[in-house]
């Protein structure tokens, strides 16, 4: 393939590959290289998050613009996550050539229908339905000032997402949210192309393990309220040895584990620390109460875990229910527990696993997909 020239903006600096958006971002940097895709990353920096000179292993050029955080974004009409993400710099990068744009996520999107770029290649990766995400965090949200918050952010998203129709295509995560988009923008070319991820092949082992592993960024309060959820209703009064590792938990957390004999905590492991945790683990254990995008520590789970165990909301719009144990309830979720425990699990489980993974998650197939999208 003859080089290609690409423009990504991306929401965040995507090095290290440690949450959900980045790994889809960083990963996919990494096969675009490998298809000689000359990119050119645009990326939003500010506390947290360090320059690095990883991105130039796979970039023909990085630039770095400062995220404008501050109460003046929040009074925007714009959703703070984009208003926030404003930088005339950015837009005079993108006029320097003709080259495609990829925006990643709507995070990225304040300058997608730019009359400046009207006539562009400009293809919207979705990685969530923000405006529903953001709903539910207002739902589940236990302070008056973040409920506000997200409800205002939730209202703003929704009006804003009306924006993506400026777009030349749309590659989302998930078949749920392909017909979701592809039902509100039928003018709207909108591909399924899922989640770059790290992994080439299985790196699954055979045998029993004698825990159980709840992984995710625990700062995110989707997936503190799913590790509570189990903490209370299943593992309060069930004997099992139950792990939960990941990002940043909060005191809230960490407080909630102390008074479970059988629950650990382990925070911010290194990712070695967290490979090990899923690969050792006999049950990933893995429940939403949104069901939006694709699940990456799902995936993660699959390529790396003997059993997955999950609910409905995990795996709709998913090709993953073939390859999960499925429980709604607490009760559910225990007897299946009973069932894993006596069984265990074998390399010929595989066979089936790496066959769908390999048709549907495939890095390099799914690359191919995305570079028609933007080049045919």
């Amino acid at each position: 393939m003859s080089d290609k020239h690409l423009h990504i903006i991306a929401f965040d600096i995507p090095y290290p590959p440690n949450y959900g958006g980045v790994i889809d971002v960083w990963h996919k940097l990494r096969t675009l290289y490998q298809y000689n895709v000359k990119i050119h990353l645009h990326c939003f920096e500010y506390p947290g998050r360090e320059r690095t000179d990883k991105l130039e292993q796979y970039c023909a050029s990085v630039n770095y613009y400062k995220r404008q955080l501050g109460f003046k974004q929040a009074l925007s009409t714009k959703p703070y996550i984009i208003a926030t993400r404003k930088n005339k710099d950015l837009l005079q990068n993108l006029l320097k050539d003709n080259y495609p744009v990829l925006f990643e996520g709507l995070h990225s999107c304040y300058y997608i229908d730019n009359p400046k770029l009207k006539g562009r290649t400009k293809v919207y990766r979705e990685s969530n339905i923000e405006h529903r995400y953001y709903y539910n965090l207002f739902t589940t949200s236990r302070h008056l000032y973040l409920k506000t918050y997200y409800l205002t952010e939730s209202i703003k998203l929704r009006f804003f997402e009306k924006k993506i129709k400026h777009a030349s295509a749309a590659a989302v995560v998930s078949k749920a949210d392909q017909e979701e988009l592809q039902y509100r923008y039928p003018d709207l070319k909108v591909k399924l192309i899922p989640s770059f991820h790290s992994h080439d092949q299985l790196d699954c082992k055979a045998g029993a393990g004698d825990y159980v592993l709840y992984h995710g960024n625990l700062e995110v309060p989707e997936n503190e309220n799913a590790a509570l959820y189990l903490l209370n209703e299943v593992f309060k009064q069930y004997s099992r040895k139950f792990i939960i590792a990941g990002m940043n938990p909060t005191p809230r957390l960490k407080k909630a584990v102390e008074t479970i004999d059988n629950a650990e905590l382990i925070a911010n492991p290194a990712q070695e620390k967290m490979n090990e945790l899923i690969k050792e683990a006999h049950v990933n254990l893995l429940v939403t109460f949104q069901a939006t995008g694709l699940k990456l520590k799902l995936l993660n789970a699959l390529y790396r875990g003997r059993f997955a165990l999950v609910n409905d909301l995990m795996v709709r719009g998913t090709e993953f229910r073939k390859l999960c144990h499925i429980a709604n309830t607490p009760e559910q979720i225990k007897a299946k527990l009973n069932e894993l425990f006596k069984t265990s699990f074998k390399t010929e489980d595989l066979k089936g696993r790496n066959a769908l993974l390999d048709e549907h998650y495939s890095n390099h197939s799914n690359a191919e997909k995305l570079l028609d999208l933007i080049y045919s």
